[in-house]
């Protein structure tokens, strides 16, 4: 499993009201979500991205409010990843329960820039950096955390456990 794309790089402490304003909650419209995306953090972003684009961030990245409207209308946006120093937890459980892939890694997450292209291997864990040509390892996916993606999320991969 892999991922590349072109870098929108965001700093630390950015809360899921930046991803995902309180305003676009009055729907569970996952397109709708998506088109308001970043929305106030960056006003381009939902243009912007396209499928295989990858997020980098800071510190701390999904605090605030346990809504899984955030990573909902990352993942819906298109983005295939998101590098970030660290994740607040209720932020990293809601991305993996819904199959949007998280990676931390703190050298990766200050090194790589805004418009940068970047490849994500999830199986080994290493980001490579096109642009600079700069490698980076973070701790890969355990297999069942791969299959848990590829099913699309939790719910998908239990009820396909179930049979």
């Amino acid at each position: 499993m892999e991922t590349k794309g072109r870098v929108f790089k965001y700093g630390d402490n950015v809360d899921t009201d930046g991803i995902i304003p309180a305003r676009y909650l009055n729907t569970s419209d996952a397109k709708e979500l998506a088109a308001h995306c970043m929305e106030d953090v960056d006003t381009a972003f939902a243009g912007q991205v396209r499928p295989g684009d990858i997020l980098v961030a800071g510190r701390n990245f999904g605090c605030g409010s346990s809504r899984e409207h955030a990573p909902l209308a990352i993942l819906t946006s298109g983005v295939g990843c998101v590098i970030a120093a660290s994740f607040a937890r209720i932020f990293y459980r809601n991305a993996l329960n819904i199959a949007l892939p998280i990676l931390e890694c703190p050298e990766a997450a200050e090194s790589i820039a805004d418009g940068d292209e970047v490849s994500v291997d999830f199986e080994t864990g290493k980001i490579t950096d096109h642009t600079t040509g700069r490698t980076f390892t973070a701790e890969a996916f355990p297999p069942f955390m791969r299959e848990l993606i590829r099913a699309g999320g939790l719910a998908a991969y239990l009820r396909n456990k179930k049979r």
